[in-house]
């Protein structure tokens, strides 16, 4: 097993897993956007893209020939792909630590801040001189709410809008814990220590790889290397 490629499959996904965690542990719901949610999603699973699906693609030669160039050439492929799926995404928002029972009332307020034309269908939402249609898509286990956009016809302006006034109004909320942000955070541990003994069994080989790596995207840049 090589300890470069569990550092870089697992090591992501156990940061995602405590941040998790710790987002369910507290008291207060936290807003994002839908991009930001998207991108942090892509980079926990980033390694594990990187070092399975994306490695398949490529031929043996390719890491004999570009060396060090070659774990490179994976991430930029994948960060390319990540851009333009996050750049086709639709608007959406999600809260975090929330459930949607919960967030209905909070979204009823902070629509009334907004002093717009207000249509209620079930849960979907429309706002009409903000051109904003959504729905309401709970993932109860996490205590995890997504405002999804409904309909082709969105007004970005008006998502900004909905979310600052959302934001302003979950600021002043306070809300029980959710416990199965300990199960997160022991996920996380849990990948972390596998991560810290399989990395220490040949610690050189990470360092010579992580080097390597760095020395690669130094030559791209075109930066002097250190003697």
């Amino acid at each position: 097993m090589d300890p470069f490629r569990v550092f870089l499959a697992l090591g992501p996904v156990a940061m995602y897993m405590l941040l998790l965690g710790a987002i369910n542990l507290s008291r207060r719901p936290l807003l994002v956007s839908g991009s930001r949610d998207a991108a942090a999603l892509a980079v926990a699973v980033s390694g594990l893209i990187v070092v399975g699906p994306l490695k398949l693609l490529f031929p043996f030669e390719t890491a004999v020939v570009y060396g060090s160039y070659f774990w490179l050439l994976l991430l930029a492929l994948y960060v390319l792909c990540v851009l333009l799926w996050l750049l086709m995404l639709r608007p959406r928002l999600v809260v975090y630590n929330v459930t949607a029972d919960k967030l209905r009332p909070i979204l009823a307020e902070a629509v009334d801040r907004l002093g717009a034309e207000v249509r209620w269908a079930g849960n979907s939402l429309s706002l009409p001189a903000l051109g904003v249609q959504l729905y309401i898509d709970g993932f109860a286990p996490l205590r995890c709410v997504s405002l999804v956009s409904a309909g082709g016809s969105q007004n970005h302006a008006g998502w900004r809008r909905l979310e600052a006034a959302l934001e302003s109004v979950l600021a002043r909320t306070q809300l029980v814990r959710n416990p199965r942000g300990f199960g997160l955070i022991g996920l996380g541990l849990l990948l972390v220590l596998i991560v810290v003994l399989v990395v220490a069994q040949n610690p050189e080989s990470v360092v010579q790889s992580l080097a390597d790596v760095a020395q690669g995207l130094l030559r791209m840049v075109g930066l002097p290397l250190e003697q």
